[in-house]
């Protein structure tokens, strides 16, 4: 996580805690750690504290505290808006789940969203979208009635789709993506909606599209079965996944994003009810300088002619 943004609420502890900041930027984290902790005697109640702390001391090299620290922010904030728990599964201190905490992703991506397109876009060479509506295009020409942007963000895939849709509807769980998507002015429809239980009960859609937004899913049976629902036969499903090199079906990286296996990807969409059009490795993103694999997956609903 970045620093701490939010106040402990007690103006000793936040001076502390900046302290422990710049000690961490210089290279000291079991001083920085020490510090904190020291906060957090004057603010005990202080959940993104004892998250920071666990962040703090796992840097040194303090798995077990680290520990400790990540369950209290967790006992603290039981929706786990810092994903805590997600933490105590990379150090090997809880059981691995199929799923974030919804609570994390709506609160990483609402903290991310006022410059969300430049960090991505810009810095990070973020160029899905372009890669699945020429991938779309060349697989599917012509027009479609009706698409669903899942995960839809700010409307960087919206913006693509637009041109060939006659409707097109963006769910997703941040409220303050939402807002940066509406002013773009490009959909028709948009509605808050956790993809964890994602279910569309309106007119059957022809294209669903979800750009780098399965790395928040983990498990993809529930999601694919409930796209296959959505779309009509013949329908066209385009998504894309982190790459995942070993036989694992999927897991959780320390980025704490999911990464997936081209043979599980396949055999959910197999199970659901889809023929593969194109399936094509690709950078999705750069991370710290390094490229980030994906694949870039176009669909049909129904068996391969």
């Amino acid at each position: 996580m970045k620093p701490l943004q939010a106040s402990s609420g007690d103006l000793n502890a936040d001076r502390r805690a900046d302290f422990a900041e710049m000690l961490l930027g210089s290279g000291e984290p079991a001083q920085a750690a020490e510090l904190l902790l020291g906060a957090l005697e004057l603010a005990p109640q202080w959940a993104p504290g004892w998250f920071r702390l666990g962040e703090m001391q796992e840097a040194a090299g303090f798995h077990d505290q680290a520990a400790q620290a990540w369950t209290m922010a967790l006992k603290l904030d039981p929706a786990d808006r810092l994903g805590a728990a997600l933490k105590l599964q990379l150090i090997g201190h809880a059981p691995a789940a199929a799923a974030p905490p919804s609570a994390f992703v709506e609160t990483l991506f609402d903290h991310y969203a006022d410059n969300f397109e430049e960090a991505l876009v810009e810095k990070l060479g973020y160029r899905m979208p372009d890669f699945l509506d020429r991938a779309i295009r060349m697989l599917r020409p012509g027009r479609f009635r009706l698409a669903l942007d899942l995960g839809c963000g700010t409307g960087l895939m919206g913006e693509r789709l637009r041109p060939i849709v006659d409707r097109l509807e963006g769910y997703d769980i941040s409220a303050r993506m939402l807002r940066k998507a509406r002013a773009k002015g490009i959909y028709d429809l948009l509605a808050e909606a956790d993809l964890q239980h994602f279910s569309h009960t309106g007119a059957k859609a022809d294209l669903v599209v979800a750009a780098d937004v399965f790395i928040y899913v983990g498990a993809l049976e529930r999601i694919a079965g409930a796209v296959a629902e959505a779309l009509a036969d013949e329908g066209v499903f385009a998504f894309s996944v982190e790459t995942l090199a070993s036989g694992d079906d999927f897991t959780l990286l320390p980025s704490r994003r999911y990464a997936h296996s081209e043979a599980y990807v396949r055999r959910v969409l197999g199970a659901s009810g889809f023929s593969v059009l194109s399936l094509e490795s690709t950078t999705i993103r750069h991370d710290r300088g390094e490229p980030v694999g994906g694949l870039a997956v176009v669909t049909r609903k129904g068996h391969a002619v």
